[in-house]
């Protein structure tokens, strides 16, 4: 159905606050797009390839905290719209940050993870941690 712009491409992609129907994941503001992650496994490690549009390398930073892989990224923008005597005829501003989590393991620090950001894709390479192997347990034979 043909709707008028200001509608969007759907009136009920979100009516009240709700995204309804199989528009739940097609919002405006494209949030889905967001962090979407790659992660593969080599035989030194673990390739992580992240999709972060429209953040600059500034704008992006990477944790190392309990075991846990933390990468957020920040992002604010400023769209001022003035007329010839310098009056506001439209001012809107976005402040959003988006994170996301993996777990690395305890043995892995900042300095294991190399890490590069090009064109809006953070490239993270990540070793494999030095798992401890389980000793078998050793029974006591009982007689009796």
């Amino acid at each position: 159905m043909l709707m008028p712009s200001i509608f969007g491409e759907d009136l009920f992609d979100d009516f009240c606050g709700f995204p309804m129907g199989e528009n739940v994941f097609r919002r405006v503001d494209n949030t889905h797009r967001m962090m979407q992650t790659d992660i593969t496994e080599n035989e030194n490690g673990y390739s992580i390839i992240m999709d972060l549009p429209g953040f600059l390398k500034d704008e992006v930073v990477g944790e190392v905290k309990d075991g846990y892989l933390t990468i957020t990224a920040t992002n604010q923008k400023s769209n001022d719209q003035k007329d010839d005597k310098g009056k506001y005829i439209k001012r809107e501003r976005y402040v959003g940050t988006c994170s996301r989590s993996f777990y690395v393991g305890d043995n892995i620090t900042e300095n294991d993870i190399k890490a590069k950001f090009e064109n809006g894709v953070l490239k993270l390479e990540i070793p494999k941690n030095d798992v401890k192997k389980v000793e078998e347990p050793k029974y006591i034979a009982i007689e009796g």
